[in-house]
């Protein structure tokens, strides 16, 4: 049987793949976070608090994009564990510091190699090279100017 050419072919998108790659890497990431005590929202506020060498509470909640009641909640367990320091604002009582703590820190380090791990065994069709220029396209397709840029291409 003779087959008959491909008419029409959509063009290559990229959602479904980048889709089942990031649900490949949540239950990767869960499964190595869990064992730690740790939820992603924990390690993204985390990593949010040591980039900025302690953040303010509400600076916290506006990076998050969630309402202050969920962060008071994220930032009790935290402080629970003793992973994060809340200290009131010397010039504004009503305004915290959050800063990491040692433990903090450490879980944070701990964390961060166990999710290593995860996402070389998620990406292992991809050498080091692949990786790296797959993290530059994703880091420059979220930039905000691209952002800006979508936003313009969808309101025409």
């Amino acid at each position: 049987m003779q087959e008959l050419p491909v008419v029409n072919q959509p063009p290559k998108r990229s959602g479904a793949l980048l889709e089942n790659v990031a649900r490949k890497l949540r239950v990767q990431s869960a499964a190595v976070l869990t064992p730690l005590g740790m939820r992603p929202r924990h390690l993204v506020a985390l990593t949010v608090i040591r980039e900025h060498d302690g953040i303010l509470q509400r600076e916290l909640a506006a990076e998050l994009q969630l309402d202050s009641t969920n962060v008071v909640g994220l930032l009790n367990e935290l402080e629970a564990e003793d992973l994060i320091e809340r200290r009131r604002s010397l010039s504004d009582r009503r305004l915290h510091h959050v800063l990491l703590t040692e433990a903090g820190h450490t879980k944070l380090a701990r964390a961060e190699r166990a999710l290593e791990a995860a996402e070389a065994s998620v990406l292992c069709g991809l050498d080091v090279d692949e990786r790296n220029s797959l993290y530059a396209l994703l880091a420059k397709a979220t930039t905000p100017s691209n952002e800006a840029c979508m936003e313009a291409t969808y309101a025409e």
